[in-house]
């Protein structure tokens, strides 16, 4: 037999592998009878296990956390980044959480605050990385002086513009020490005239 001949190979039209010539009829015969392509990933698999195949590799499957049904090969990447009830951790208190809860969570945990302890400000959580990174570590005390003027012109300027009005104790005083001298001679007064009166009758 010639070498040339001898290495030649001919397609299988069945499963699309190259056979030697000299063994195309043979194998087609078998590949045929006992092979079949899978329609979705192109593999030659036997007849008999062809739903063996099918549900093992190809048949939906679905995720245990949220049910949504979907192919094999998708299902790890879908639980690591797609699926809503993913347990993921809030970027401000690291609460895990279902990952469908997570926006409304951080609206709010982002909106409480804590002491800087450089600059002694209360900042945002959904600001203290940007804060840490421009803060100078003064204290801020535009606030406070802010309050205090606020309070001085509540009370009419100061303490400096209350120290000439009359205590209101020393005034509450006086007006009682008059009110009992009035009392005190009005007493006395009457006394007097109850005891002029039984006088004036013995005399009749």
């Amino acid at each position: 037999m010639d070498v040339g001949s001898y290495r030649a190979t001919n397609i299988c039209s069945h499963c699309d592998r190259a056979i030697p010539s000299s063994n195309i009829d043979l194998h087609y015969f078998h590949c045929s009878r006992n092979l079949e392509k899978c329609k979705l990933c192109d593999e030659m698999v036997p007849k008999k296990h062809a739903e063996e195949h099918y549900s093992n590799t190809h048949a939906p499957v679905s995720c245990s956390l949220c049910s949504e049904s979907m192919e094999p090969e998708s299902l790890a990447a879908h639980q690591r980044e797609h699926c809503p009830k993913r347990i993921v951790t809030c970027d401000y208190c690291e609460f895990p959480l279902p990952a469908i809860d997570l926006f409304e969570h951080q609206e709010v945990c982002g909106n409480r605050t804590e002491l800087c302890n450089l600059c002694i400000r209360y900042i945002r959580l959904r600001e203290r990385m940007a804060h840490e990174l421009t803060c100078n570590g003064v204290p801020d005390t535009t606030a406070e002086a802010s309050r205090a003027r606020e309070g001085e012109r509540e009370h009419g300027g100061g303490a400096a513009r209350r120290r000439p009005r009359p205590p209101p104790q020393e005034f509450s005083t006086r007006r009682l020490v008059f009110t009992i001298a009035i009392t005190g001679i009005a007493v006395v007064l009457g006394s007097l005239m109850f005891q002029r009166k039984p006088q004036n009758t013995d005399l009749r």
